[in-house]
């Protein structure tokens, strides 16, 4: 055993396995995406955490005290980010950010364009959540509307 901690993103009532997902990655290999920074540096909030005025609540990302600035600039960001695909209701599979907000976060404050990412599926990405309450597997406690 390493001691390694594993890793875990938490999002809303969902858990997902960071080490999981990169088991699958390996397990089946695949080439990166383009993220483009700027855009998901907004989207998670990440370009008004230094912001001392800042009246908006982010909803997606992190507290402005979740980021460990100087950790994140060392961070390496030829390493890709992953994005899970999380399917909500009977709407087509969304991209969500699982692993990689301290590099996005690095890329954004460095003027970097775009970051490699890996894509899951929502199936492997389903694979890889568990709700905080119910445990591994389980997605939602509400069935998909027919």
């Amino acid at each position: 055993m390493t001691g390694r901690q594993e890793q875990w993103f938490h999002f809303g009532p969902w858990v997902f396995s960071i080490d999981a997902a990169q088991a699958l990655i390996a397990a089946a290999p695949r080439d990166t995406v383009s993220l483009p920074v700027t855009a998901w540096a907004t989207a998670y909030g990440l370009t008004q955490l230094d912001d001392p005025h800042r009246t908006a609540a982010n909803l997606i990302g992190p507290t402005s005290d979740a980021v460990d600035r100087l950790y994140a600039m060392s961070t390496d960001l030829t390493k890709p980010v992953l994005l899970g695909r999380i399917c909500i209701g009977v709407h087509p599979p969304a991209a969500l950010l699982i692993d990689g907000v301290h590099r996005l976060y690095h890329a954004w404050r460095e003027g970097v364009p775009q970051l490699p990412a890996y894509q899951l599926t929502a199936e492997e990405t389903r694979a890889v959540q568990h709700d905080k309450l119910l445990g591994p597997g389980v997605t939602s406690i509400i069935p998909p509307s027919t």
